[in-house]
């Protein structure tokens, strides 16, 4: 096969409080010994700065969350030479982000009224007015949006003049309805003191029961309800990550102060969260529209460039659809979503067709690539399927069959299932499988083990998820307690202290971060790989540079592997 060329280091990947309570747990985990010269990047999540929605991806603002974030954190982790990388989130920001609190307050006169995306505006010229006062768009425009949450992607929220008014919001929201009392209802007329108790009583049984208010039966009084809801609406608060509207040069002035305001924090890489939806137009689908959102990643390149920031574009996709292979041709670096299916796949069914057909790509197409194993999102799959593009239809990586397999164990293995919907509500397609990667893997240390070695000798820039590492498991009671939208919280449980000093006790924990600490620090890494195509049961992998190598040999059916080292004319071998 052929070699390519790349670059050493391997990143971690927590929220500031995945260990311990603030991001100095973490860094003082990262100051012990068993983690010396393990990692040379910090991706931490954006709870980093001031967020209420979504794990951090709803942003208020690029401040640092000093309710975690201590500036002393930055000097320590730059002690340990360690690099960060950040999120900037392109397609939105929070309701309680100073620019939408601006609009609610100011409306129609806010400043920032173009900022965001009026759904009714945007459609106003194609599409009818429903009897809740909301544009729906003709059937041809409205059948081709991508979407990512059942239902129109709008949030509505009052205006100063009384209104409500629809906007744009592709991905989550969360209402809540408040208890009213009587006092709350003294300024609806012809309501006794007992009518009125009577309504309260009716109103807050419905919120407890999570009942839609707009459906309550209130019988004599029903000639009031447009009053009487209009004050429990008045109560409620609301979360929601709103969509920007990119056509204003005020987003823009926002882009320019952010990316400046990440690189004096320290950042050296940009994840841009959510870029492809940013791009929007009327009979477009509204995901990486063209040449619309090339036009706009080549803005934001321009922004990046005079910051020396690294952009990392972060893109879902079926590899058929070849969006991987257009954003690396623009010279970008790209996110293997393509290897965690890969890797389970391959050890599961102990065949390497697959996964060494898509290192062939990376290598002789010369792919720049992050990849990783678990993430602070879930398994995906989606990304392996075939696409049919302009009536042809491109293969995928595996099958439909395959992929299938992939998911029916994982949630045979307790995972949750993510998936995406059309216009109508209707499913159109699964997204990805919430599972943590060894519990996915059937909670097999061995597997764990060699799918991190495979992981690592794979070309790319390794990103390693904290939890990982100490083997988590499937987190069950977090995903319930978080509700419909909570399946997430499968993989996300914060480790204490005690968890870390438990792990650093276990065999498994430390070879895993012997193996991490070889990518991290052999200069083989730096130069040549090649895959030698052997036995379908056989992984063979060897990188070469200036007279060092490494070299992995691994049996897919036992999970046992060895590596060998040879540096400074010296050989070591590794077992495992």
């Amino acid at each position: 096969m052929p070699t390519s060329t790349i670059s050493n280091g391997v990143m971690l990947n927590a929220y500031p409080d995945s260990i311990g309570e603030k991001w100095s747990d973490t860094i003082s985990m990262l100051q012990r010994t068993e983690f010396k010269d393990v990692f040379s990047l910090f991706y931490v999540l954006p709870t980093f700065f001031n967020s209420d929605l979504d794990r951090g991806f709803s942003i208020i603002d690029y401040n640092l969350n000093k309710d975690l974030i201590a500036e002393e954190d930055l000097k320590a982790l730059n002690k340990l030479n360690i690099k960060l990388k950040f999120d900037i989130v392109l397609n939105h920001l929070s309701v309680a982000s100073p620019q939408f609190k601006d609009l609610l307050k100011h409306g129609d006169q806010s400043k920032y009224k173009d900022f965001f995306i009026n759904w009714n505006t945007f459609w106003q010229d194609h599409g009818d007015l429903n009897e809740e006062e909301i544009v729906i768009p003709k059937k041809q425009y409205l059948d081709k949006l991508f979407m990512r949450k059942a239902g129109l992607p709008i949030l509505k929220v009052p205006f100063p003049d009384g209104s409500e008014q629809p906007y744009w919001n592709t991905f989550y929201q969360e209402i809540k309805y408040h208890p009213i009392s009587i006092e709350d209802l003294k300024n609806v007329k012809q309501l006794s003191s007992n009518q009125a108790k009577l309504i309260c009583d009716k109103v807050n049984q419905a919120i407890q029961d999570r009942q839609d208010i707009s459906t309550i039966d209130f019988g004599t009084e029903n000639h009031l309800k447009t009053e009487i809801i209009d004050v429990v609406n008045k109560k409620r608060t609301y979360l929601g990550q709103m969509d920007v509207n990119a056509k204003s040069p005020l987003v823009w002035d926002f882009y320019e102060d952010t990316l400046s305001k990440v690189k004096s924090f320290g950042g050296q890489i940009l994840r841009l969260d959510a870029f492809a939806y940013l791009h929007k137009q009327v009979g477009q689908s509204n995901f990486f529209n063209k040449p619309g959102t090339w036009q706009y990643l080549e803005r934001i390149k321009q922004i990046a460039q005079k910051n020396n920031l690294m952009l990392l574009p972060e893109i879902h996709a079926e590899y058929g659809l070849g969006l991987h292979e257009e954003v690396a041709n623009k010279g970008y670096f790209i996110y293997d979503f393509f290897l965690p299916g890969l890797v389970i796949h391959t050890l599961e069914t102990a065949n390497n067709k697959a996964i060494l057909k898509w290192a062939n790509e990376i290598i002789t197409k010369g792919y720049k690539t992050v990849n990783m194993l678990g993430c602070h999102d879930g398994i995906p799959v989606l990304d392996l399927k075939g696409k049919e593009v302009n009536g042809s239809y491109n293969k995928g990586l595996l099958e439909d069959e395959e992929i299938e397999t992939i998911m029916n164990t994982i949630i045979e293995r307790g995972g949750r299932v993510k998936n995406l919907y059309g216009p109508s509500g209707k499913k159109i397609s699964y997204y990805q499988v919430n599972a943590t990667f060894f519990s996915a893997l059937g909670e097999d240390e061995q597997k764990m083990l060699l799918a991190r070695a495979i992981q690592l000798f794979m070309p790319g820039i390794p990103q390693i998820w904290y939890l990982d590492i100490f083997e988590g498991k499937n987190n069950y009671e977090a995903a319930d307690k978080a509700g419909s939208g909570g399946h997430k919280e499968i993989n996300r449980t914060t480790l204490s202290l005690n968890d870390i000093n438990k792990g650093l006790k276990k065999q498994s924990v430390l070879n895993q971060l012997e193996i991490i600490k070889l990518r991290n620090t052999s200069k083989a890494f730096q130069g040549e790989v090649s895959f030698n195509n052997t036995s379908k049961n056989i992984i063979d992998v060897k990188w070469e540079n200036e007279g060092s190598s490494v070299h992995l040999n691994a049996n897919l059916k036992t999970f046992s592997f060895n590596i060998t080292c040879k540096e400074n004319n010296e050989t070591k071998v590794l077992t495992y």
